[in-house]
């Protein structure tokens, strides 16, 4: 049983949401397994729609500049675990308050940078290394990098208690019923992605040959997908609605959802296109063929990125071939091929199941290090 601990998030929100998405599920798993969490972010505003109901046992705090000391609350409350997310620095007036905390009473803090996921070897060799912090208010102390990864000997992945037992307990016709989406027998595909070049041809696919010889519904996520998909559908208009319907392809648009409903999407679908770091990991949980729309870098790091996760998937040729079509500049996507994707990604999933996730990793760690 791990003993309750105050942990202090720093959360910068760059874009696309996945930096907040990945720091709220965070704090939410902390929280269940007892910890006290304060998260502590710049743009809170996508948290109304992505976590309404907030959690137990987490705090949401702005992150101004500079930071309002008033909010710590140290003396009743002082840090005892400290994480800024993605190499994000800490607010340094949270650090002097910490470290004068720290001389007062003599508490040890353990400093955490969590990283980005990736299933480069690199990760391997860079988790839970020390960085110490030579000058300033916290020299002396030392920065711990954590990773999240997809081996043992990395730090593990997003996966909370009890997530299994709820998604056994999922009825997807009744999801698609309450949520007002006509379903009748249609293979299910989930749309989650930005503007990849071969997405008018998937569409094109879709409504010309279905999926697996039987139409598709596609359920196509609030934002930068739908906006996409519109363009293409108003500018195609072979795409739109006629008299008798299309035959092949139907379109569903989605509201935001909230994580849990996010969630549920990922298992009511029979394909799932995702994109950005957290809805892969909640694709491989929900054990559907997937395709990931990795997030693009100037310097090109996102194609050995790529390779490694396909790699680590031990990806079929045809899953790999697809997936470096929907992420590079060609339209020329080949065929979807599901019972060898189906098999890669129920493998991979069996796998990971049998590693120690995320949270679990993270309260062992600082357990050894406080």
């Amino acid at each position: 049983m791990n003993r309750s601990l105050q942990w202090d998030i720093f959360c910068k929100v760059i874009d696309n949401h996945g930096d907040i998405g990945v720091c709220w599920r965070l704090c939410a798993d902390l929280a269940s397994r007892g910890q006290q969490v304060r998260l502590w972010v710049d743009d809170a505003s996508a948290l109304s729609w992505m976590a309404p109901a907030g959690h137990d046992g987490v705090a949401v705090l702005p992150w101004t500049e500079p930071l309002d000391l008033n909010l710590l609350r140290l003396d009743s409350a002082p840090c005892e675990v400290l994480v800024g997310a993605f190499g994000c620095q800490v607010a340094p007036e949270f650090i002097a308050a910490c470290a004068v905390q720290e001389r007062a009473d003599g508490s040890k803090l353990v400093w955490i940078n969590l990283e980005y996921l990736s299933a480069e070897s690199y990760v391997e060799r860079s988790h839970a290394l020390p960085s110490p912090v030579q000058h300033g208010p916290a020299a002396g102390w030392t920065q711990w990098f954590f990773y999240p990864g997809f081996t043992p000997a990395t730090g593990g992945l997003l996966r909370e208690p009890g997530l299994l037992k709820r998604q056994a307990l999922f009825d997807r016709a009744a999801w698609l019923a309450e949520r007002g989406i006509p379903w009748r027998g249609e293979k299910l595909v989930g749309l989650f992605c930005y503007e990849p070049p071969a997405l008018a041809t998937l569409l094109a696919r879709f409504a010309q040959e279905g999926l697996d010889g039987q139409p598709v519904r596609l359920l196509v996520a609030a934002g930068r997908a739908q906006v996409a998909v519109q363009a293409i559908v108003e500018h195609e208009k072979w795409l739109l609605p006629f008299p008798g319907g299309r035959e092949k392809l139907s379109i569903s648009y989605l509201p935001l959802l909230s994580q849990a409903d996010f969630d549920h999407l990922l298992w009511a679908c029979d394909l799932n296109f995702v994109r950005g770091e957290d809805s892969v990991v909640r694709a491989l949980w929900a054990g559907k063929p997937l395709v990931w729309q990795i997030y693009p870098q100037d310097d090109q790091a996102h194609r050995a990125k790529l390779q490694a996760f396909l790699d680590m998937l031990d990806a079929p040729a045809s899953l790999r071939a697809f997936h470096l079509a929907w992420n590079g500049p060609d339209q020329d996507l080949q065929g979807i091929d599901m019972a060898p994707w189906s098999v890669a990604i129920h493998a991979a999933r069996q796998r990971l199941l049998g590693q120690p996730d995320l949270g679990t990793q993270l309260l062992e760690f600082v357990a050894k290090k406080s």
